[in-house]
């Protein structure tokens, strides 16, 4: 997990002289989206999932003994993983962030299991009840793919290597503790972490040296014949341009996938920030600060494209999201935050950019899946509820492994004191069968928005939609009350000829599907 944040001025701050002018009047934008153009696929990986040995992340959130009286598969809960399922995660993340900087694999394994200190979260004990076993499990009853971080901050070559083959050999004295531990045949790894956030709570290294060293550490990262296993760096905290440039320079040959991690953090983290009692200016402050994964992704691309113009190295935004003061009365090690239509206006906006650098974004992972900083679900013993943030990634569905569709659009600005932000954001994508989906936001909390869309190689007769938004900019959905915000039928749209008219409320997320 990142624990600090450049605070660089911000692209998007502009003079608020234009914003008082626009108060007068309605909001009103155009776009073209241009389906005679078609771009890259939408990667599904792009909405991996993060789940970190963090508060409740794992134990409570996910994992609760086969013994429990919450009903549960093999200890993991059932209401948990049926949520997930029907949002098709694609991989998950795990078991870290900055825990997997001292894990140590070993330890997950067989009857006998150390409890030991998780230094980096809380200071509590983490008993290694789930380990590498139990985490396939998970993946099997989610049916997602493997994403592992290994451990190169106080980890070795060795350590790593025999963990992969541990979990992927067919043969040989690993393959057969494997076997019994409970899994005869191999597991299938896809993706590989060498290390995490090297620059940080991975080992503090210069970009030169943790270049030097995930060189080293890729080297003995080896799958049998027949299998892939794609090697992710880590990569830049935000705006650290020379650190890509160098694990580009010095690395780039030995990896499939470099990572970005940059969280949206009103006030910074020095103060940070309520995830509910906040006022116009932290909404503003937090669309502002999200605005900036624009320019991170464009500059770290072009920084990449120099070194790999074919595009072979994908960019793995492997950690964003919300990052907020913790609720009142929890552990403060524990990261827990509520999550309301703030976040989700988050997530529909990094979203949508994504869909702008899909060539190169073919990854992310927001931070994180459960209980943890913009979750997609919260827990409290037995009870579980669906997030907003949760409800945006149902909402987008419809782009996973879809066509990217190239959107040129001009917005309006909405803006609060010094903050000042595009007010609508947009992505399109055709899916296999033929469909148009065309995401929205309205970042403004006060006015609705209608964009006026040309449609350029599109066909379609019918639109429909469904809408995320509510009365409160700080609405959320509480166990006693979980259907405060929530997509419901969106009217909003017409279709007439070439053209597509939307109406968006302010402060909403909107997905259409043309037909």
């Amino acid at each position: 997990m990142m624990r600090m944040l450049r605070d660089a001025t911000l692209a998007l701050l502009v003079s608020a002289a234009p914003v008082a002018a626009q108060a007068r009047e309605a909001l009103t934008a155009t776009a073209t989206i241009r389906g005679d153009q078609p771009g890259p696929v939408y990667d599904r990986h792009i909405f991996t999932q993060f789940a970190e040995h963090l508060g409740t992340g794992i134990y409570g959130g996910l994992w609760v003994g086969k013994n429990s009286k919450i009903p549960n598969t093999r200890g993991f809960r059932n209401d948990v993983v049926q949520a997930l399922k029907d949002i098709d995660v694609p991989a998950v993340r795990w078991p870290g962030g900055c825990f997997a900087d001292e894990y140590h694999w070993r330890e997950g394994i067989g009857p006998k299991r150390p409890v030991k200190v998780n230094t980096h979260w809380g200071g509590v004990t983490e008993p290694n009840a789930v380990g590498t076993h139990e985490f396939m499990d998970l993946m099997d009853q989610l049916g997602s793919e493997i994403y592992i971080s290994g451990n190169v901050g106080d980890g070795t070559p060795t350590e790593m290597a025999e963990w992969v083959e541990y979990m992927t050999a067919p043969a040989g004295t690993l393959a057969e503790e494997r076997a019994r531990n409970g899994h005869k045949a191999p597991y299938k790894v896809p993706y590989f972490g060498i290390g995490n956030e090297l620059w940080g709570c991975g080992g503090n290294m210069r970009a030169e040296y943790a270049a030097d060293e995930t060189r080293r550490y890729a080297t003995f990262v080896k799958v049998p014949a027949g299998e892939k296993i794609t090697k992710i760096a880590s990569g830049a905290n935000g705006d650290d341009y020379n650190w890509t440039e160098v694990m580009m320079r010095e690395a780039g040959s030995k990896l499939g996938g470099l990572s970005l991690h940059y969280y949206t953090v009103p006030n910074g983290f020095d103060s940070k920030s309520p995830a509910v009692d906040f006022d116009e200016a932290l909404w503003a402050e937090t669309m502002a600060r999200t605005w900036k994964m624009e320019e991170l992704v464009t500059k770290h691309s072009a920084i990449m494209d120099k070194y790999d113009p074919k595009k072979r190295v994908f960019l793995a935004v492997d950690e964003w999201g919300t990052w907020f003061r913790e609720d009142a009365g929890t552990h403060p090690g524990f990261l827990r935050q509520q999550n309301t239509l703030r976040d989700a206006l988050v997530a529909g906006i990094n979203l949508n950019i994504f869909a702008k650098h899909a060539d190169r974004v073919r990854m992310s992972a927001i931070a994180q899946m459960v209980d943890v900083l913009q979750a997609m679900i919260l827990t409290d013993g037995a009870k579980m509820v669906k997030t907003p943030t949760y409800y945006v990634f149902q909402m987008y569905k419809p782009y996973m492994d879809a066509t990217v569709l190239p959107v040129e659009l001009k917005s309006p600005w909405y803006g609060k004191d010094q903050w000042v932000v595009p007010a609508v954001s947009a992505s399109a994508v055709r899916d296999k069968a033929g469909a148009v989906h065309v995401g929205l936001t309205n970042a403004d909390p006060n006015r609705a928005a209608t964009v006026t869309v040309s449609l350029s190689g599109v066909a379609g007769s019918t639109v429909t939609g469904k809408v995320l938004t509510a009365t409160a900019m700080n609405a959320l959905n509480s166990f006693d009350k979980p259907g405060t915000v929530v997509p419901v039928a969106f009217t909003g749209a017409q279709l007439s000829g070439g053209t597509l008219t939307v109406t968006l409320p302010a402060k909403s997320v909107v997905m259409l599907d043309l037909k």
